[in-house]
């Protein structure tokens, strides 16, 4: 059974350390900073800036978003684990009365608020600018966006923690952690169009590769707060709008679920392993 008390406990304290982590203030700094940009647009005759439209600004945020939020889930999620474990802290807290199923989960529940605490401020900082300038018509999509960014948030931090736990030092699940976000961000959109060029694939397989990927996912989710049809997105995204038609955000929301559930378990399962081979291993 587990003890939600732990979970708490440990979710607490992982916070407050994310809060006063230096690399996450430079990540927040920087996010809200982007943002407050990204949100302002130069008028023709360059002299002072015009705020932009809900709508407009979630269009700008959606490549910030693709680079920036899978980056610091990656990275966060997985030096959590395998930094513990090289300094012996991690040691130290499963001698406590704790499963260690309480410990990744308070760990995992830490992590996650401090990254809706970064994505809050950013998304906050420009979304406040927009509505004293009285853009608030549109508001809606960019709401929904906000909500696709924790989804795609939480879904990069459980596959961090899924490399954390599988890598015994800090720079292995970093380098694979940067590997995947590499692989996620760049060779996804470069890979799924050479693949179609070279193996000439139909349009529904083409599609299907894309939305594999879940920063695909949080793409197409995205536009479509912000427009009724994925037009922008060629081919694919009329096919998109055609077979799925008002299903399509569900299934995508659904779908980012699943990358941040599935990851998570098997984190949870290797983690738990891990404890069984210790006790095998001090009883020989």
């Amino acid at each position: 059974m587990i003890d939600f008390a732990n979970v708490r406990t440990i979710t607490g304290k992982e916070l407050r350390d994310g809060l006063r982590n230096r690399w996450f203030i430079v990540f927040t700094v920087a996010f809200a900073g982007l943002a407050l940009a990204l949100s302002s647009l130069m008028q023709p005759g360059g002299i002072r800036p015009a705020l932009m439209s809900y709508s407009r600004t979630t269009a700008s945020l959606i490549n910030l978003v693709l680079l920036f939020v899978p980056l610091i889930g990656l990275t966060l999620g997985s030096a959590n684990l395998s930094g513990d474990r090289e300094t012996g802290a991690l040691v130290y807290l499963l001698a406590q009365p704790v499963s260690r199923v309480e410990v990744l989960l308070g760990k995992y529940l830490g992590m996650a608020g401090a990254l809706f605490a970064t994505l809050t401020l950013g998304f906050g900082v420009a979304g406040v600018a927009l509505a004293l300038q009285g853009s608030i018509n549109d508001a809606g999509g960019y709401l929904l966006t906000v909500l696709l960014a924790y989804l795609l948030a939480l879904a990069m931090l459980s596959l961090g923690f899924l490399m954390s736990t599988l890598a015994q030092k800090t720079a292995a699940a970093l380098g694979g952690a940067l590997f995947l976000w590499l692989f996620l961000v760049f060779i996804g959109d470069l890979g799924i169009m050479g693949t179609a060029i070279t193996m000439q694939l139909p349009i529904e397989a083409v599609f299907l590769i894309a939305v594999l990927n879940p920063l695909q996912m949080f793409k197409i989710a995205s536009i479509l707060t912000i427009q009724a049809n994925l037009e922008v997105l060629g081919p694919a995204g009329l096919y998109a709008t055609d077979q799925f038609g008002g299903l399509l955000l569900p299934l995508l929301l659904l779908g980012l679920v699943i990358w941040m559930v599935l990851p998570l378990l098997g984190a949870v399962v290797l983690f738990a392993r891990q404890e069984k081979f210790t006790q095998k291993g001090s009883a020989r």
